[in-house]
């Protein structure tokens, strides 16, 4: 473990001014709060801080950044108190170490819900200040460090937590050092067989190739001297979690792979970094469509280089980095970088390091749409989302530039542009050529976005996009939509019901009964009563708390027949034609005859949605999802609807039928694959036709039996994510 006064001097080494009592101190309250506590490896707990803080000086940071490191585990481990860190550190620290304590005692991998929360309370205290990020990825790196003395259970979900989380976030904010190798820990971890495969076909190449990456920086430094250009030159291989993703991601093997060997050329100035890049694509051709300017449009996390591949000697491809050391600093260390420069000229700094960090500044943006979140799994979705990836850059009309990750498509564009711009987009020019919305944006296009104030985003654009900020608006939209779709039909629903008690509909009256039905405004009593979570008979004794129906009074139908109101108190049970027996018994509540139920034909209700029941003189009752459009057919003959209920009691295992359409791409195997994918969601078939929609496409409707709501809106939800699939929706009867 490291001692006290070797901390002091790694800081002092490159801090000369940094507060040593104040480390000093917190070494010691650290060391003496944990006491006796110990990790899962058998040391000390204390070792734990201690080599955070070591982490945090090779970034070089702050003298009170490596004492609330020394301090991060306190508050949550130990009889500490934020005040306690407050009177004895000051509040900039305690502020600090209260931002990294985590939620207490939860499981953040297997409930998403916790980690979302965790991963939104570490955010928002990175909004007030970056160096929360940067001590809680050191946590994150030691932890992974000392991976393998967790329990094997654990350790695949904690992995796999690094991976998709902390590992983008530190290669987003420029600390692509510390995301190798998290990333390296986290391959080894979860695909033990593909990193060793990896790794013998890496050994395989090292011994075909010799000393090539001695032979090629030898070439660059002669051809450096050559030209009186002051640089170094640095060679490496491609860390094997990289070469695994490329291979996944372009489907080729190891040997077809042309940028195992990178190099990095650093000189003193921008522009030495051209003269370089001339002096190479002098002297080797260079791979078309492998070139990359990061110094004229950096990265949003403060990137900046020169990225070109050649072949060189031995016609071996090779990837090359040029840029100055200022540039590499970033690039090595990110965010922390600025902190090593802000006093610094900008002779000296690139130019690059003057204002706040870019990468800070998206991190702020970020945090911004993501706090607008409306659940925290949708959060942590939308986090996962903009941590990905490379980018393209796109410009406005008016030469603003718009940073986006690849696969973009002009949708994505008119969201990062405004939400507006988005939510009323209709169409899309294209370097001045009309183009569909759903094109995919290349690096340079100049993109004119055409709007309509009559627009609303589909809700299908949400499959489109690839950006959080367009995922998340689009979502926004669409239930706001769907919200006032549901108030609308919630006010005819409690119209009728005035109606049917002889009582004058009045939302003045309602306004006033607001309160009563728990709902912040009468708009919100609409919606609900639309959604069914709020019967139309309640909001009537709201409304007249003293009414009391008389059904003897009930208005006559046209056709003589008896009209049928809410019993709130009935609870009769209903034989649907075509089931014998009690187990077809259908369990709705509200009527008060043996009169015949059926479900209405292509698409019936499924217990846990809002019903409405329509009589038919002679026929009986046919029960409609409320949503159902085939209810407007009775739009003008109110004394045909019933209020109507399920009455299924909880447990009761019985499937309901429902239709869904599914366009699949057509390709051998998708109705299998359709197949296999209803039955892991427990749902079964009872009809399938075939129709073809395009030449690639082909439309299923299915005929299927659920158990209730929540398994067909779960059913719909994961066949909508399969890759294979357009589209899914339902068909309502």
């Amino acid at each position: 473990m490291m001692r006290q006064y070797d901390l002091v001097e790694r800081v002092k080494r490159y801090d000369p001014d940094a507060d040593e009592d104040l480390l000093n101190r917190a070494y010691v309250y650290a060391m003496k709060a944990h006491g006796s506590q110990r990790r899962a490896s058998g040391d000390p707990y204390f070792s734990h801080p201690l080599e955070v803080a070591a982490i945090l000086t090779e970034l070089r940071v702050d003298d009170q950044t490596i004492a609330a490191a020394m301090l991060h585990d306190t508050i949550e481990d130990t009889e500490t108190t934020r005040g306690d860190i407050a009177k004895r550190f000051g509040e900039n620290i305690a502020s600090l170490v209260e931002g990294l304590t985590k939620i207490k005692k939860l499981d953040l991998v297997s409930k998403k819900a916790a980690q979302a929360e965790n991963l939104r309370k570490l955010l928002l205290a990175v909004a007030a200040d970056a160096r929360v990020l940067l001590v809680k990825l050191a946590d994150r790196l030691h932890n992974m460090r000392t991976l393998h003395y967790v329990p094997p259970d654990k350790r695949a979900r904690i992995a796999e937590e690094t991976l998709e989380i902390y590992a983008p976030l530190a290669g987003r904010i420029g600390m692509q050092e510390m995301r190798d190798e998290l990333e390296d820990i986290c391959f080894r971890t979860l695909m033990p067989d593909a990193y060793a495969m990896v790794m013998a076909r890496l050994e395989a190449f090292r011994a075909r190739s010799g000393k090539i990456i001695e032979l090629i920086e030898n070439d660059l430094r002669e051809k450096l001297i050559a030209n009186n250009i002051t640089g170094e030159v640095k060679g490496r291989e491609k860390k094997l979690y990289s070469i695994w993703r490329k291979m996944e991601r372009k489907s080729v093997s190891f040997e077809q792979l042309s940028d195992i060997l990178g190099f990095r050329v650093m000189v003193g100035n921008i522009p030495d970094c051209y003269r370089v890049l001339g002096i190479v694509h002098n002297a080797w051709p260079f791979v078309p469509g492998r070139f990359k300017d990061y110094i004229s449009t950096p990265k949003q996390n403060d990137y900046r280089s020169i990225h070109t591949t050649v072949v060189g000697p031995k016609h071996q491809r090779v990837e090359l980095q040029i840029r100055t050391r200022a540039m590499d600093e970033v690039a090595e260390y990110g965010i922390a970088a600025h902190a090593l420069y802000k006093d610094k000229s900008v002779e000296e700094r690139g130019d690059i390091l003057g204002k706040e960090a870019r990468a800070y500044q998206w991190l702020r943006r970020t945090i911004e749409t993501l706090a607008e979140g409306d659940n925290p799994e949708e959060f942590l979705e939308h986090t996962k989302l903009e941590l990905f990836l490379d980018q393209v850059f796109c410009f406005t009309p008016k030469g603003l530039l718009i940073a986006l990750p690849r696969s973009a498509t002009p949708i994505d564009f008119a969201y990062a542009v405004h939400t507006d711009v988005g939510n009323h987009a209709v169409g899309c020019r294209i370097n001045g050529r009309n183009a569909p919305l759903t094109s995919e944006l290349r690096n340079g296009d100049e993109v004119e976005i055409l709007t309509s104030e009559a627009q609303v985003p589909p809700p299908a654009w949400e499959g489109l996009v690839v950006t959080g900020k367009a995922r998340s608006s689009i979502r926004r939209a669409t239930r706001e939509a769907v919200r006032k779709q549901f108030a609308g039909l919630g006010k005819r629903i409690i119209e009728r019901a005035f109606a049917r008690m002889s009582k004058p509909f009045a939302e003045d009256k309602l306004t006033i009964a607001v309160p009563r039905l728990a709902r912040p405004s009468i708009d919100d009593v609409y919606a609900a009563v639309g959604r069914g979570e709020l019967h139309s008979a309640d909001v009537i004794k709201a409304v007249f708390p003293d009414f009391k129906e008389d059904t003897a009074k009930a208005p006559a139908s046209p056709q003589g027949q008896g009209w049928f109101g809410v019993q709130g108190a009935g609870e009769v049970k209903f034989k649907v034609p075509g089931q014998e027996g009690g187990s077809g018994a259908l369990p709705i509540r509200g009527l008060s005859d043996d009169l015949p139920v059926r479900f209405a034909p292509g698409g019936g209700p499924v217990p846990g949605e809002r019903i409405v029941g329509i009589l038919t003189p002679g026929e009986g009752i046919t029960i409609y999802p409320i949503q159902s459009p085939s209810l407007s057919a009775f739009d003008e003959e109110p004394w045909r609807w019933l209020d109507v209920r399920w009455d299924v009691e909880e447990g009761e295992r019985r499937r309901f039928p429902a239709r869904i359409i599914v366009s699949v791409i057509n390709e051998p195997g998708s109705l299998a694959e359709v197949a296999r994918m209803l039955a892991e969601t427990d749902a079964n078939i009872d009809n399938i036709e075939m129709r073809a929609k395009t030449k690639d496409f082909r439309e299923m409707v299915l005929d299927i039996e659920v158990w209730n709501i929540k398994h067909l809106t779960t059913l719909l939800t994961d066949l909508n994510a399969r890759p294979m699939i357009a589209n899914v929706e339902r068909v309502l009867g």
